[in-house]
């Protein structure tokens, strides 16, 4: 593999034949394919010499954007009022718990110093949109009430962390604030301008200008995010949100641009976040790892479940939703990476 490391096709059928292998196995075992995908990266980076690259990066980080697009997008406005409450009450509980837990963890067992404390705190607090996401499609639950709370519930959690991380490490700067403007100025006027698209187009056009028109708004929010030292995925999920409405409307779209992503754009995005993991590095530290797990799934669980049952969910609903709650990966990532680089 690595004696044709410069051959981009060689190198993008390496990693679709990671992607084609975790489709497989996802459908023989019933595990969700992003986690078998991530799966494929540790197998590709610790024994294979997989290696990312400029344009591996930003099909992957495309793919993150993407995947928290859709996941906003398929959150019907009138569920989200139904459970707006227990979604705000649960996605806020599922961020502080494990904020503060690994936090005071990190700072007075571990003996980790203030900012390294905060860094774990903020990395551990966060969900995966993605990934619970990926799982609501295959299992079918992103159609139904349950599914559609989970996701308003992981926006509120992941916005905590996005919160925690500007407050205490953002570079507030002069693109930072047209980053803001520009987000304000499109999530007013998007729908409208993807419905006269529709309208004026059709839906059903070879062409698809309505797809190209949302990528084009994704690519340039996600460039001023990046120009103002964020992170291109960050505005994805608010875009979803406010263009919801019109993926109700119309089911095609979404089913097109779930495909794209799914098919080509994800697998980049899973298979990279594996190939991070460094197994050496993990049976050094297995110790240090499995106790920060426990602490965050120990707060997630203490936060999040009692509360589920409070909103009348059932037993078995309130276990899932709770471990859908520990998921993490995106945002997670993010703040770790981001907040480290600042110290």
């Amino acid at each position: 593999m690595m004696a044709h490391a410069t051959n981009v096709w060689l190198i993008a059928a390496a990693w679709m034949l990671l992607a084609f292998v975790a489709s497989v196995v996802s459908i023989r075992t019933g595990i969700s394919v992003a986690l078998i995908e991530i799966g494929m990266g540790v197998i590709g980076g610790n024994f294979l010499g997989l290696q990312t690259s400029e344009w591996v990066n930003f099909l992957a980080t495309f793919g993150a954007v993407l995947l928290t697009f859709l996941a906003g997008a398929e959150i019907d406005p009138d569920s989200l009022r139904v459970h707006l409450k227990a979604a705000l009450v649960i996605g806020f509980v599922s961020f502080l718990a494990p904020f503060l837990g690994a936090w005071g963890f990190a700072y007075w067992v571990t003996g980790w110093t203030y900012q390294g404390a905060l860094i774990c705190g903020i990395a551990l607090s966060t969900t995966s949109v993605a990934v619970v996401y990926a799982v609501m499609v295959e299992t079918g639950l992103s159609r139904t009430s349950l599914g559609k709370m989970i996701l308003a519930a992981c926006f509120v959690t992941d916005l905590g962390t996005v919160l925690a991380l500007g407050v205490f490490f953002a570079d507030f700067n002069r693109w930072l604030l047209a980053f803001a403007v520009a987000l304000a100025v499109a999530l007013r006027f998007i729908p409208r301008l993807s419905r006269e698209l529709i309208a004026t187009f059709g839906a059903t056009r070879v062409s698809e200008p309505e797809v190209k028109f949302l990528f084009l708004v994704l690519f340039f929010l996600g460039g001023l995010a990046t120009t103002a030292r964020s992170e291109a995925v960050l505005p994805a999920y608010l875009v979803g949100l406010v263009v919801a409405g019109v993926f109700v409307e119309d089911r095609v779209l979404v089913t097109r641009m779930r495909s794209i992503a799914f098919s080509m754009l994800t697998p980049f995005y899973f298979i990279k976040a594996g190939l991070f993991v460094s197994l050496p590095a993990v049976v050094t530290s297995a110790g240090l790892i499995l106790a920060l797990l426990a602490v965050k799934l120990a707060a997630k669980s203490i936060g999040v479940w009692p509360l589920a049952r409070v909103f009348k969910l059932p037993t078995r609903e309130a276990n899932y939703t709770t471990l859908m709650m520990a998921t993490g990966l995106t945002f997670g990532t993010i703040s770790a990476s981001s907040a480290s680089s600042t110290t």
